[in-house]
């Protein structure tokens, strides 16, 4: 017969971790000690928790599992970025980026390991979805890429996007206890304000983030603002075409207030015109957006797209700004290291 699984600690709550220390007869505050260890000094066994008693730590190693990620490899950019490659207890790998700037220490991180959404232009739409990673693991990320910032930069990171592989959204449980636990007071402590999530798109989980109340800023992968042509490239439109995300981003503000941004990848010779310029301004003018984010594209082996010449990328952001739409066009980092936008994917296998 197998061993039962033991379960992970960090599943449990503060509260839960205390009745397991009153059910043993031991005080009430070390379940305080072993919380601030797990959330706040970030350790990654029971080892670490040098304040337990040795005995102690033999306990909650033979009660619970610790589960952590760890970095299997880093790549440094000549502009500056990291990537790393993270690995799962399981054996997963997953990758996410530090992305520093005068201003900001920025963290992309994946929230699943894959992705099922097979967009065309991105890297890890051609993986399979392996599975989505669990909060604890998203929070670890987070922490990884902070430590990062903190040894190479002496700065803390300031800013999370939920960019790297993976469909947020369809992570939903996970990404929203992530956040929670890297805003709270008792976690990471930083502002959900400083906090996007990305999605190419889920109208129904848009207007459940309404409901849910969320305090962090939402971007909407759009890359095409005609359906005929960002099915082509985004097969989620086929079921969540352009008019629905207009509606569940609409909802979304009128509960939230939050800030939503638009991104759009500019592609040569496919929604890089005037005309596509001016679908994407008539999309704009249908969401309170604070801003659209022109992205320059960046290649993958596996896709035949490529970036439009500096003339019409100029062209396609003065006809936005003469049409009042506050766009600003995003230069691509870590391009050498295939850390830019839509370059995760794991290259290195072992």
């Amino acid at each position: 017969m197998q061993p039962a699984k033991k379960q992970n600690i960090r599943d449990l709550d503060l509260e839960e971790i205390q009745q397991y220390f009153e059910k043993a007869g031991d005080k009430k505050f070390r379940a305080n000690q072993v919380y601030e260890w797990l959330w706040q000094k970030h350790a990654h066994s029971f080892e670490e928790m040098t304040n337990l008693s040795k005995p102690l730590r033999t306990r909650l190693s033979e009660d619970f599992s610790l589960p952590a990620l760890t970095i299997d490899a880093s790549q440094f950019s000549a502009d500056g970025t990291i990537k790393s490659r993270f690995k799962t207890v399981d054996g997963h790998l997953v990758e996410g980026v530090l992305i520093p700037t005068e201003s900001r220490q920025t963290a992309c991180v994946s929230s699943q390991i894959g992705c099922s959404l097979s967009c065309k232009f991105c890297a890890t739409g051609y993986m399979d979805r392996k599975r989505n990673l669990n909060f604890d693991e998203i929070y670890d990320e987070v922490v990884l890429i902070h430590q990062q910032a903190e040894k190479t930069y002496q700065k803390k990171l300031s800013n999370i996007v939920f960019m790297g592989m993976g469909e947020p959204l369809l992570n939903y449980k996970n990404v929203l206890k992530a956040i929670e636990r890297i805003s709270s007071p008792d976690g990471l402590g930083m502002s959900p304000r400083r906090i996007t999530v990305s999605t190419a798109g889920v109208a129904k989980m848009i207007k459940q983030l309404g409901d849910d109340e969320v305090k962090f800023k939402l971007a909407l992968s759009l890359h095409a603002a005609n359906d005929k042509k960002r099915h082509e490239i985004m097969p989620i439109n086929d079921t969540n075409n352009i008019k629905s995300l207009i509606d569940a981003l609409n909802y979304f503000y009128k509960q939230t207030h939050n800030e939503i941004t638009l991104e759009y990848i500019l592609f040569k010779d496919f929604n890089d015109s005037l005309q596509d310029a001016d679908e994407l301004v008539k999309v704009y003018r249908q969401i309170p957006a604070d801003l659209v984010n022109i992205i320059e594209y960046n290649p993958i082996d596996l896709a035949s797209f490529s970036k439009p010449d500096e003339a019409t990328t100029e062209n396609f952001m003065q006809y936005l700004e003469k049409n009042r739409v506050n766009a600003r066009l995003r230069r691509s980092r870590g391009k050498d290291i295939d850390a830019a936008c839509g370059q995760l994917a794991n290259k290195e296998k072992h």
